[in-house]
């Protein structure tokens, strides 16, 4: 590998400990078989498959995860709500308002000392909650951590692959890399826009592929088919890890190219 380009994992949504276990089984590996520099992982789902604990997030910290991204499931653990409050490595979607705690950008260090930006937004459309628009607040956040360094990853948390490939476009050039997350299911259109931005609508889960979007069959069929509220307990089997690998020129921050991953635990 080049000495002027650094290589950064980025995956999916993670549910529970079965999500956990894939992270901190592959994870490691890929540091060491990949060569990475850097590894975000999206989170919003690790304690129980909501919510984030400090517990949970040590683990994946363990793991080798520099940054924790997540979603509109941030602030479903009010327990943690100290905790997130005061750990730059996690991160709520910055289009939230500025009031809520935490933050919703950082920039961190890559394990060769480049500086690298993270940025974590929720998209609009059939979303909740309602937030400030993240093709607004994305130019406002990227703008500022330009000034930084080039190498800038984003999160965009969002239910219509529309809205994540309108971000796509109107980023491009702009930033290194954007992943897609919320649908736990990978698409297979990774790429690398015209203006050098690596791009992939959704990285898809980490967590058990036996399941609907990592919860028991059962009790989710059950809901669809009866409409009466239930709990979706997290389910076990066929655990996976899921996301993607970019490799980024660290003097213009310009994708050189993106592939996805696909591991399969058990």
């Amino acid at each position: 590998m080049a000495a002027d380009r650094v290589r950064i994992l980025a995956t999916g949504d993670t549910v529970g400990e079965p999500g956990r276990q894939a992270c901190s089984v592959f994870i490691p590996r890929l540091i060491e078989e990949e060569r990475l520099d850097f590894v975000v992982v999206n989170g919003e789902n690790i304690a129980g498959g909501a919510g984030l604990t400090d517990t949970t997030a040590q683990e994946l910290f363990k793991a080798g995860v520099d940054i924790i991204t997540s979603g509109d499931h941030y602030f479903d653990r009010r327990e943690a709500f100290d905790y997130l409050a005061h750990e730059p490595r996690i991160l709520r979607p910055c289009n939230y308002p500025d009031q809520a705690p935490g933050n919703g950008t950082v920039i961190a260090e890559s394990r060769t000392g480049k500086k690298i930006g993270v940025l974590n937004l929720l998209g609009q459309v059939f979303m909740h909650p309602h937030v400030q628009s993240p093709f607004l607040r994305a130019k406002e956040e990227v703008d500022r951590i330009r000034k930084e360094t080039p190498i800038i990853v984003v999160d965009m948390h969002a239910e219509a692959t529309s809205e994540k490939i309108a971000l796509g476009w109107y980023l491009d050039g702009k930033v290194s890399l954007i992943v897609g997350s919320h649908t736990h299911i990978q698409t297979a259109d990774e790429c690398v826009l015209p203006q050098g931005t690596a791009y992939i609508t959704d990285m898809g889960m980490c967590g058990p592929y036996k399941s609907v979007l990592g919860r028991d069959i059962h009790q989710v069929l059950n809901r669809f088919l009866t409409q009466v509220p239930a709990r979706f307990p997290v389910a076990h089997e066929d655990v996976r890890l899921s996301g993607v690998i970019a490799e980024i020129d660290a003097a213009t921050g310009r994708a050189v190219s993106i592939k996805r991953v696909h591991e399969r635990l058990r």
